[in-house]
């Protein structure tokens, strides 16, 4: 199954513990600069995703590539899908039999029995500029292109629609057994052979006409993207799947979430004709966000945001978390820092690395840390302590969508564990290499600085009616706003009812800036720094 089918499938399936009596939450917020979607599970934040507005995600995005290059040293192709770098094609993501000449039987064997294959010689009939539908399973990341599958999945409301290949699935967070089997049979009458469907969560409950709806829509968007492919020459874009606010909203919009809060009229306006055709029933829990103070800051996910660009985790405990994210994997220390314990060493270490094993699982969801993961616990001597924390760890991360895989702790007090990787990390979006280190630092992306001009902006013209500023910056972040950017610095003046005039300073720091009152040159960021300590105090 396509990697994004079964994401399509995971998601939620994790939360079945927790489907009832949690409150959950999601917040949207659109600035000049960025998208950022937030979800809380009793008021804590779980799930940041961050889109910038000049690049759009491509995970779900359908191709009519060219392939480029055959490697069955590599057990790997490289097609053309027309972006900077060449997509990768692993063999073991080509699902269509037109394509493979061997039988795959190790493979299978290998992903539902879990053995110990790690190579599998399958050979393949592609041939170079050979033309292949493709769509992206994971985001081009540190000079590699995307990875992308044959195995095409649509994803809708309802369900996923899979046009090549030939089977059914049911969401397994979909329990009665009669309901599932109503779904199946609605199902059977709607495919067309060699077509699959997966059944989603939401579908629990909705009539046949519902569910044949949405079957429907997605039909005829295999046909346009069909029709397009004909028409047009590879590469080119066939199918390009929602932005990141919609796909969360088509996603994760459940009867479990209580409220949705958007503070962008256009966001909401889309959400709402959304809901009306999908799910009327869920619109009183959608609000449009009106008030002067930033969203975020408002429901203290700005500063919980902040923290999370820190490798320092503090726990409740006095205990804390070092996380350092590398090029070859992510390492995470468990250390007892301020913590005094009244009882023996071993039940204080079982008690810190409980609770760290609770937070870590959090992180990784909010940080959306991937790949390879090693966990350092406090050393515990005895086996049985060990495995209470392993488990524990596992019961945290069945609140996780993205899928994971867990070996117990060893000896020396290690987990190691890989988490699937879709997208960039929240670092890697919120970020970008510093020219100055090259890389063994960060500072914040210049679309994040504009979005925090931008709060800051609205935070002032809250309470003072100044119409005219002047903003210093780096020269280089100046002739970023001043040039390219002149369109969202007009918007940020309209927006705020202010005219603003850019300066350079170069003894500003890249992620720096400064307001100045043109009518008599006081420093005016000084000031509301000063305002608002005094409130935190």
């Amino acid at each position: 199954m396509n990697p994004l089918g079964q994401l399509m499938l995971h998601a939620g399936e994790n939360h079945v513990k927790y489907r009832y009596n949690m409150k959950k939450e999601i917040f949207i917020n659109e600035s000049m600069g960025e998208t950022r979607i937030a979800i809380q599970e009793d008021s804590q934040l779980v799930e940041v995703y961050v889109e910038k507005q000049d690049k759009h995600r491509m995970v779900g995005n359908v191709y009519k590539g060219k392939v480029e290059n055959v490697l069955p040293g590599m057990q790997a192709a490289f097609v053309d899908i027309g972006y900077d770098l060449n997509a990768f094609l692993p063999f073991s993501e080509i699902g269509n039999n037109e394509y493979i000449i061997e039988e795959r039987s190790n493979k299978r064997n290998r992903k539902h029995k879990n053995n110990n294959h790690k190579h599998d010689n399958i050979e393949v009939d592609l041939k170079k500029d050979q033309e292949i539908y493709v769509q992206v399973i994971k985001e081009p990341f540190a000079g590699k292109g995307p990875r992308v599958t044959t195995e095409v999945a649509l994803p809708g409301r309802l369900l996923v629609f899979v046009p090549n290949a030939n089977y059914i699935g049911i969401s397994k967070k979909i329990w009665d057994k009669y309901e599932r089997r109503r779904l199946k049979k609605i199902a059977q009458r709607l495919r067309q052979n060699e077509m699959g469907v997966i059944i989603r969560t939401i579908a629990e409950g909705k009539s046949e006409e519902h569910i044949e709806n949405d079957f429907n829509q997605l039909f005829e968007t295999w046909e346009k993207i069909e029709a397009k492919a004909d028409r047009e020459d590879a590469p080119v874009l066939v199918y390009e799947d929602l932005e990141t606010a919609s796909s969360v909203v088509r996603d994760l919009l459940t009867p479990d979430v209580e409220k949705i809060i958007i503070d962008s009229k256009r966001l909401y306006r889309k959400t709402q004709r959304y809901l009306e055709d999908i799910s009327p029933s869920l619109l009183d829990r959608l609000e449009l966000y009106k008030l002067k103070s930033p969203l975020f800051e408002s429901f203290g996910i700005e500063s919980e945001i902040e923290k999370l660009m820190r490798p320092k985790v503090w726990l409740k405990s006095g205990a804390y978390l070092i996380i350092e994210k590398t090029e070859a994997m992510v390492v995470v220390d468990v250390n007892s820092g301020r913590f005094v314990g009244k009882k023996l060493h071993e039940e204080n270490s079982l008690k810190i690395n409980l609770e760290a094993a609770r937070e870590v699982a959090r992180q990784l969801r909010l940080r959306d840390l991937s790949g390879l993961i090693v966990i350092d616990f406090i050393d515990m001597r005895f086996d049985d302590n060990r495995k209470k924390v392993y488990h524990e760890l596992r019961k945290e991360l069945r609140k996780d969508r993205a899928k994971v895989a867990v070996a117990p702790i060893t000896e020396f007090g290690l987990l190691e564990m890989t988490r699937q990787r879709i997208r960039l990390s929240l670092l890697d979006s919120m970020s970008e290499e510093c020219p100055t280190c090259h890389g063994s630092g960060r500072i914040i992306s210049q679309e994040t600085l504009v979005t925090r001009i931008d709060h800051w902006l609205r935070r002032y013209k809250s309470k003072h009616r100044s119409l005219r500023l002047r903003l210093q910056l780096h020269p280089q972040n100046a002739e970023y706003l001043g040039g390219e950017k002149k369109h969202v610095l007009r918007g940020l003046m309209w927006q705020n009812f202010v005219h603003l005039k850019i300066e350079d300073n170069v003894e500003l720091a890249q992620d720096e800036f400064r307001f100045f009152r043109t009518k008599d040159g006081a420093d005016v960021t000084h000031e509301m720094s000063l305002d608002k300590e005094r409130a935190a105090s």
